[in-house]
């Protein structure tokens, strides 16, 4: 278990290290998650979309992204997408520091950043489609209390290929069950 891990929503001195993360990321790594490279946009273009979202607020967030830190340091972000204000939006989970990934931190970043998700965006729902074949995130998403739904293929995204995903929701009442009881 990694310990001194906290979460903030992104400011705009995190963007450079995010477009770090899918721009200088070695491809093989990439298409692991599922990621189809002729799909990623100019990184103007994502700078861009990033920069808009600071200054929305959150009923008009297209996408509403929070920092995972460890020891004040950035090392990853969740961002949730497909936001309907006050219903349900879609969950997608980033380490981009590699000696991060395994170890637990991804469960723990996840507990902490959900309270951000429900809170700020009024849902009721928060869903997750990861590619199948990424067993860590499908591991995390369980340890977490969502619920797995069902494993079908689909495009789960702008910048992805077709492939095989678990989608798995997690509703407000059973996040409010599991965050009051400490876990």
């Amino acid at each position: 278990m990694i310990h001194k891990l906290s979460v903030r929503e992104i400011q705009q001195q995190d963007i450079p290290m995010l477009l770090r993360y899918w721009y200088e990321s070695p491809p093989e790594f990439l298409q692991s998650l599922g990621v189809d490279l002729k799909k990623i946009p100019a990184r103007t273009d994502f700078e861009s979309m990033l920069l808009e979202q600071l200054d929305q607020d959150y009923p008009q967030k297209k996408a509403y992204c929070i920092i995972w830190l460890h020891e004040g340091k950035a090392c990853g972000h969740s961002n949730v997408n497909k936001i309907t204000f006050g219903k349900e939006a879609h969950m997608h989970l980033h380490i981009w520091n590699s000696g991060f990934r395994q170890k637990g931190a991804g469960t723990q970043f996840v507990k902490i950043t959900l309270p951000f998700f429900f809170k700020n965006l009024q849902l009721k729902k928060v869903i997750c489609e990861p590619y199948a074949l990424n067993e860590a995130p499908n591991r995390t998403l369980a340890k977490t209390g969502f619920q797995f739904v069902k494993e079908y293929i689909t495009v789960p995204g702008l910048i992805n290929f077709e492939q095989p995903v678990k989608s798995w929701e997690l509703t407000v009442s059973s996040f409010q069950a599991i965050f009051s009881d400490g876990r």
